[in-house]
């Protein structure tokens, strides 16, 4: 069964940002004099998940002497999501540069003052460097640049290309693509295809319906809320109905209901447990992960295809900012931008898999096509360049993570342990709804 965190993470949450809107905390003084061998300075560096970036400190400290860069990674973005709001309400204990993932950027938008604006630190002369829609979601209504932009989550299909020989499904990756309805590619159809493969193997199709469930959410013109801030859910039809067609495919047998980020410690890479799962770019990174975790190699027999059910579609991306309460704040800029700029996310991209944020980058990715020997040598960078066309992100409300983990985390673990029907799932999604942000 899935693990979700327990409800107390989100009041604390929604708690500390409640601090932070009463003006909670403040900055503290900055060290002008730039760091070298006589002026030794730590920037600490707080990230979440796979970012790829072990490598790239080492090269900036080489760089610049008199830098240490002391480095904390959280494992999941929920979790990065706590940390962060917990700390900043107490006014300490913050990160000289901090990842912000796109799911709680709204919240983040509503203290934006805690964080310092990057135009004065040179962002106007950078800014060109990313996606125009990339950049104007670092930029609170003030008009304050708070993030650097990281990557962004174009998504395709990683298979396994072994396990689909063995039912009879075709494994070139293009043929994958014709197969799940290459341009034309619609939930219906993907779902189909793995009553096919369920038919034939008598085993899931995909690893879990929450990751499922989040990408059908954003692919919407408007998911959560509206480009206007309103919530966007009780009454929402097309909602509904997506709700609906995936409790169809966990009735059908389609989900093999792994716990979120963990795979079985990778293992069900490696054993057949399911065929497919919904991938933006920094998931072939989680991926790899745990399939060397389990033990496996790069003949594991996944694969990643250029289609996606529904169309274009952009799961998460991160940007890097820096807290008021760094006492570094020249230099922790300087990292941020440094750690931003195109070359830099290439490597990052090489190191974690996740798909740049900027378009020289992208542009770079794209021309290499080079092979990435753990999905089968497939061309991953080109593969999600391709899938970046015409993504744009849809907006985030300030509880937009707490609402698809806290709220339909635990309706759809009710569908797919057996215990609510599609309705009765909503109806809990609701009422959670209703708790946990609503009235909180």
């Amino acid at each position: 069964m899935k693990k979700f965190r327990h409800s107390a993470a989100v009041v604390a949450g929604a708690a500390a940002v409640a601090l932070l809107a009463a003006g909670c905390g403040g900055g503290s003084s900055n060290s002008s004099e730039p760091a070298s061998e006589d002026n030794p300075i730590e920037l600490s560096v707080t990230t979440f998940g796979t970012f790829g970036y072990d490598d790239l400190y080492k090269e900036y400290e080489e760089a610049n002497p008199g830098i240490t860069i002391k480095a904390n990674n959280i494992d999941t973005g929920g979790n990065a999501r706590t940390d962060l709001f917990t700390k900043l309400a107490a006014g300490s204990g913050v990160s000289d540069v901090v990842a912000i993932e796109e799911g709680w950027l709204g919240a983040i938008m509503e203290v934006s003052d805690k964080f310092v604006d990057l135009n004065e630190y040179g962002a106007e002369d950078i800014k060109e460097n990313w996606v125009d829609w990339k950049y104007k979601q670092g930029t609170d209504p003030s008009g304050r640049v708070i993030g650097y932009g990281t990557d962004i989550g174009p998504q395709g299909i990683c298979y396994n290309g072994d396990l689909f020989e063995a039912a009879g499904l075709p494994s070139d990756r293009e043929a994958v693509a014709e197969l799940l309805g290459g341009k034309d590619a619609t939930w219906e159809k993907y779902f189909e295809v793995g009553n096919q493969y369920k038919d034939a193997s008598g085993k899931a199709w995909f690893d879990q319906a929450g990751f499922v469930w989040n990408s059908m959410v954003n692919q919407m013109e408007e998911g959560y809320y509206t480009k206007d801030g309103e919530l966007n859910i009780e009454g929402n039809d097309a909602m509904i109905a997506n709700f609906k067609m995936l409790s169809g495919s966990i009735e059908d047998g389609l989900s093999a209901n792994q716990e979120e980020w963990k795979w079985n410690n990778g293992q069900s890479f490696l054993d057949g447990t399911f065929a497919t799962m919904v991938c933006p770019g920094w998931m072939l990174g989680n991926i790899q992960g745990g399939i060397e975790t389990a033990g496996g190699s790069t003949d594991s027999g996944w694969d990643f295809a250029d289609v996606f059910p529904g169309g274009a579609s952009n799961w998460g991306g991160a940007f890097l900012s820096v807290p008021e309460t760094s006492d570094h704040k020249d230099e922790a800029a300087k990292l941020a931008a440094w750690l931003t700029a195109p070359e830099q996310q290439i490597k990052q991209s090489a190191a974690a898999g996740n798909f740049p944020s900027t378009l020289e980058a992208q542009e770079q990715l794209a021309a290499d096509a080079t092979p990435n020997e753990w999905f089968n040598d497939a061309p991953t960078g080109a593969i999600l360049a391709s899938r970046a066309e015409n993504v744009v992100a849809q907006f985030k409300g300030p509880d937009d993570s707490v609402i698809q983990e806290k709220v339909f985390g635990p309706a759809i673990d009710d569908m797919e342990t057996g215990t609510a029907n599609a309705d009765q799932a909503w109806e809990k999604a609701l009422k959670l709804l209703n708790d946990l942000v609503i009235n909180n």
